[in-house]
């Protein structure tokens, strides 16, 4: 058995897997991990890339260039052109992002999960303070970004955004085992909420929307490109920013420093599109969630 597989063995234990990745110092090392995938020096970035490579499938084959400058700039690459198909079926929301499918379903009221046994409300998530009419009993659905995947995030369906809220937060790991132990995790991670109106020639035109970018341990760093601020984990409390920024369905809207969780709410009438379950693997621009009202 190689020294890789003896790894993967060893952090698929559940419990070694949550105190490896949680029970340390997180905020920490989010902050060093910052600093230093930012790092350009030749040799630094190689041998991080390579570290990176041995332990993960990483495939930078549809990535837009080969050479980076750092560590970072791989982890932000962007895709060549073509590289993924943004479907334009006028009844459906899009993927925003490349991710593995974690728990959806109807909302109950204001209640999601996070999974099985562990609910939380939008109220935790996005604050007392926000209208939360347009989601009562709606649609929600978790994407859930590996450490390789690409790790921008693009407009679900032509829109204009709205409003965005950032909320500063703590770093726990987001993987299915720490979802399992650590109730209300989303909701004390570093997130921005994005309230988005649908727009175009669509049947759906007018509904309201949400994207909440969750960060998560080494991956305390959300860009948007529509807000000239850089949110990590530095940027402490809670901060609400009018805006009126319009995206074409597919249109890259920003992006995480590593890779984490978006989570996707729609009104009432959505449903995730048939063929679609936990576990499953997304592409950005596949269909998503499917207006049925």
């Amino acid at each position: 058995m190689t020294l890789r597989q003896h790894i993967q063995n060893l952090l698929a234990q559940e419990d070694i897997n949550f105190l490896m990745t949680n029970r340390i110092p997180r905020q920490m090392l989010t902050r060093l991990m910052g600093w230093f995938s930012k790092i350009e020096q030749p040799w630094v970035r190689d041998a991080s890339i390579a570290v990176w490579k041995f332990f993960t499938d990483l495939d930078l084959s549809e990535a837009r260039k080969q050479r980076f400058s750092s560590m970072h700039d791989c982890f932000t690459r962007e895709l060549k052109e073509g590289a993924r198909t943004i479907a334009q079926d006028a009844d459906c929301m899009t993927s925003p992002v490349d991710a593995i499918v974690g728990a959806h379903g109807p909302i109950e009221g204001t209640r999601v999960f996070q999974a099985k046994g562990f609910p939380y409300t939008l109220e935790d998530l996005l604050g007392t303070q926000e209208n939360l009419e347009d989601w009562h009993d709606g649609t929600f659905v978790t994407l859930r970004l590996t450490s390789t995947m690409y790790h921008r995030f693009h407009a679900p369906h032509d829109c204009t955004v709205e409003k965005v809220r950032y909320f500063s937060g703590d770093t726990w790991n987001v993987n299915p085992i720490a979802l399992k132990r650590v109730e209300k995790l989303f909701c004390k991670n570093e997130r921005a909420f994005i309230s988005a109106r649908l727009t175009g020639p669509s049947p759906m035109a007018g509904q309201r929307v949400a994207v909440v970018p969750v960060a998560a341990i080494l991956v305390a760093s959300i860009r948007l490109h529509f807000l000239d601020v850089l949110f990590h984990v530095k940027y402490a409390g809670t901060h609400t920013f009018a805006c009126s920024a319009p995206f074409q369905r597919g249109q890259e809207m920003g992006w995480f420093q590593h890779g984490s969780t978006v989570i996707v709410l729609a009104p009432k009438g959505f449903t995730l599109c048939a063929g679609l379950q936990q576990g499953a693997l997304m592409r950005m621009g596949q269909p998503l969630l499917r207006w049925q009202a």
